[in-house]
């Protein structure tokens, strides 16, 4: 299933995008697309049901964040070999862990800003995935069963606020509109493989990323054990496992995004964003 969230910002609506590509709405079934609907149960319910009887939207709304209420949007840095190449920075042992504020959430094709005290701008297609079931300390071999889903994941940057500022990555991560998330989620039982997904980027229709999942450092399962292990796993929220090469911070020169970019991202099997840089004063 393809499940999004549609409508103005705070007053989505959940949905659902049937085989032909129509919006349908989901309201008569469930309160929204978040970690109180992302179980098992509740997924085989919403998969059980006809498409063509729920109501078809018309019109082209506003699309969210595919989920809602987020309670930790988890980020993996330095996790594909090649994007750790082009940065001379050494694969890492372990999983680099940091956050992104819950604030940061925006939809796939919204306005990402641009504070006027921002200096260094970059982008990250990344792929994203949603826990489903709590995970408390769990094996790899479970870890895969608590996944509810993927998504994209724009991992928005300040390059200065995260490298050059003195602290964590986190406030170079967490300004609003640095995290759009969507269009959809695609439930786990449509991707036959998470670790072989074409990864794409586009800024003003030159291509900058083009990857695949197939370099990730750390895999989804072993993603899930580890963080596990450091803190619980909650329904609905979302970990960002990392970026192909070719961000702005590894090119020579250095390129960074300007008012008015339009960056384009897209990962097989997970649709498309588009989002515009807009000054923020």
């Amino acid at each position: 299933m393809k499940l999004l969230r549609y409508g103005e910002r705070g007053a989505e609506k959940p949905g659902l995008l049937d085989a032909d590509g129509t919006l349908r709405d989901l309201s008569g079934e469930v309160d929204d697309i978040d970690g109180a609907m992302l179980g098992a149960d509740s997924l085989a319910r919403l998969r059980a049901l006809d498409p063509a009887s729920l109501p078809a939207v018309t019109g082209t709304p506003r699309i969210g964040a595919c989920v809602g209420r987020v309670g930790k949007l988890i980020g993996i840095g330095l996790n594909y070999s090649d994007h750790a190449a082009e940065t001379g920075m050494a694969i890492p042992s372990e999983p680099i862990t940091f956050l992104k504020a819950t604030s940061a959430i925006s939809g796939p094709y919204d306005p990402v800003l641009r504070p006027d005290h921002a200096e260094k701008l970059d982008w990250e297609v990344e792929l994203g995935f949603v826990i489903g079931t709590r995970a408390r300390r769990v094996s790899e071999a479970d870890a895969l069963s608590h996944v509810a889903g993927y998504t994209i994941v724009n991992d928005v940057s300040e390059r200065c606020w995260q490298a050059e500022r003195q602290g964590q990555w986190t406030k170079g991560k967490s300004h609003d509109t640095f995290a759009p998330i969507g269009p959809w989620l695609v439930t786990a039982d449509e991707i036959a493989d998470p670790h072989n997904l074409g990864m794409r980027l586009d800024v003003n229709g030159v291509r900058r990323q083009d990857g695949s999942s197939a370099t990730l450092i750390f895999g989804i399962a072993h993603l899930v054990h580890y963080l596990s292990q450091f803190m619980t796993l909650e329904p609905g929220d979302i970990v960002t496992t990392g970026t192909p090469p070719g961000v702005g911070m590894g090119m020579s020169p250095q390129v960074w995004l300007q008012d008015g970019d339009v960056m384009r991202l897209e990962i097989d099997g997970l649709g498309h964003q588009e989002q515009t840089v807009m000054a923020d004063r």
